[in-house]
C-alpha cells in the first residue's frame, strides 16, 4: 500500500456526534471503537468515548477522530483547514452545501483570483474548510 495522508480530528466529548456528520457529508463507511471497548478506560465515566474512529469513503476519503480524555490537554485552534478540491462541481458544491448546515461561512464559494471558485467555511464543530473547484464557471 501507498502511504497516505489522513486528517485526523481531536475533540472533547462529541467525536460520535461528529463523525456521524462527517459521514452523511461524505458518505462512506464509518468505524469506531471507544475507550471500553478497548479496554483503556481509566475513568469508566469516559469509556463510551470514541477511541478511534475512521471514516472511508467510496471516493477514497479517510477522516479520522477520537475524543481527548479529561486528563489530556486539546489545544482547539484555527492552525489549519482540511482542503477539498476538485473539477466535480456538483460534487464538492453538495458538500460546501452540507458542511455549512450549521456552521458559518467565513469565505464565500466565488471565483478567486487565480480562476477557480474557492471558499472557505467553519464546520458546526469547529473544522476549517476550503473547497476548491476546479475550472469552473461561477
Amino acid at each position: 500500500m501507498p502511504s497516505q495522508m489522513n486528517p485526523y480530528l481531536s475533540f472533547r466529548d462529541n467525536a460520535r456526534e461528529a463523525m456521524d456528520f462527517y459521514q452523511s457529508v461524505f458518505g462512506g463507511t464509518l468505524e469506531s471503537s471507544t475507550f471500553a471497548d478497548m479496554n483503556m478506560a481509566d475513568d469508566p465515566a469516559e469509556g463510551n468515548k470514541i477511541m478511534h474512529s475512521a471514516l472511508t469513503t467510496d471516493n477514497g476519503f479517510v477522516l479520522m477522530a477520537s475524543d481527548t480524555p479529561s486528563g489530556m490537554n486539546l489545544n482547539e485552534g484555527s492552525s489549519y483547514s482540511i482542503s477539498l478540491s476538485g473539477n466535480d462541481a456538483e460534487e464538492l458544491r453538495g458538500y460546501w452545501d452540507r458542511l455549512l448546515d450549521g456552521g458559518q461561512m467565513d469565505l464565500p464559494l466565488e471565483r478567486a483570483p487565480w480562476g477557480d471558485l474557492f471558499g472557505m467555511l467553519t464546520d458546526r464543530f469547529g473544522t476549517s474548510w476550503m473547497i476548491s473547484i476546479e475550472g469552473q464557471d461561477s
